[in-house]
């Protein structure tokens, strides 16, 4: 079968930076929505009208990944509004209630730094900023189920960022 929306490809890979650190890889497959949400569109543009067993390398410049990164999304707020033993690395699914900071925008913010008196937060993807080069294989194309065309994605995480520090878990 070839890929075309809307379809559901199974996909490995390895994800590097610019400079061919190791960011992610993917060993076992992880099937994404093909013509929904899932993928960038890079990404579906080197997939469409391929099959199973295709293979193929893409440099993904910021733009076409996670975006530039944007300093107007760090902040500080006060230590006493969040949990005890607040650490780097830990995320927020926005700005802790009585934040001082205004016109943030919703986002997932990361404690990137903890001070005796106060916390820096950022609202960047951790990989805003960064050029991607991205090796990857189809495993297996199927066609998608109402459900999953409905939905427009299969709603999993799709990179994990290997630092060795906390958090070691999916981005989206």
């Amino acid at each position: 079968m070839q890929i075309s929306a809307p379809c559901v490809v199974s996909l490995s890979w390895r994800l590097e930076d610019a400079q061919g650190q190791l960011i992610d890889e993917l060993a076992e497959p992880l099937e994404f929505l093909y013509g929904g949400d899932d993928l960038f569109a890079k990404v579906e543009e080197a997939l469409a009208g391929q099959e199973t067993g295709f293979e193929t390398s893409l440099a993904l410049e910021p733009e076409h990944a996670f975006g530039d990164y944007d300093s107007n999304l760090v902040c500080f707020e006060a230590k006493s509004l969040f949990p005890d033993g607040v650490e780097p690395g830990m995320q927020f699914d926005g700005l802790p209630e009585g934040a001082a900071t205004e016109d943030m925008p919703p986002a997932i913010y990361t404690v990137t730094e903890v001070y005796p008196e106060h916390v820096v937060l950022d609202g960047n993807h951790p990989l805003a900023g960064v050029g991607l080069r991205m090796h990857l294989k189809v495993r297996d194309v199927r066609e998608a189920t109402e459900q999953e065309i409905e939905a427009g994605s299969l709603g999993e995480a799709v990179f994990s960022v290997v630092t060795g520090a906390p958090p070691d878990e999916p981005l989206h």
